[in-house]
């Protein structure tokens, strides 16, 4: 086998010209894809991370809003609580009020009516002292008539009890 020169320059010559055809006509636009595509993925790489990144962020945001809300219902829990044992009180300390002016109340009516009947029952008494007294003037009575007499206005008094 003998190196042919001349066969060896054409076929450098040869894939020069091919290279520089297809550097124009084929590599240019297959490299310029390929870096558009490149972009096109690193863009979607970057807008995943932001996304992700944001995503993480409104968790956090959730996260803290869930907390609050939980905090805020627990307050208006306790806060109902208490207002609701500060009116039972307030329940509790007006009905004893009342209860109290209720007894003083009965007290001076019962004191009232008691005061009334003694009057009653004192005016029944002189009135009938005065009868007695008429009637022992009108006859003159001796022990045993004294004592009929006694029980007859004991028995009238008891009768218009």
């Amino acid at each position: 086998m003998k190196f042919v020169w001349e066969n060896f320059v054409w076929a450098i010559i040869a894939f020069l010209i091919l290279y520089f055809l297809l550097q124009k006509y084929a590599f240019g636009p297959l490299f310029s894809v390929m870096e558009k595509r490149r972009e096109l993925v690193k863009q979607q790489l970057d807008e995943a991370a932001n996304s992700r990144t944001q995503a993480q962020t409104y968790i956090e945001e959730q996260k803290q809003a869930l907390d609050s809300a939980r905090k805020e219902a627990y307050d208006i829990i306790e806060q109902a609580k208490q207002t609701s044992v500060r009116q039972a009180d307030d329940i509790i300390g007006q009905a004893k009020a009342e209860t109290a002016r209720l007894k003083e109340e009965a007290a001076r009516d019962i004191e009232s009516e008691k005061n009334k009947a003694v009057a009653a029952l004192r005016n029944e008494v002189s009135g009938m002292s005065v009868a007695i007294a008429s009637k022992l003037l009108q006859k003159q009575v001796d022990e045993k008539d004294q004592d009929q007499l006694v029980d007859q206005y004991l028995k009238e008094v008891g009768g218009k009890q």
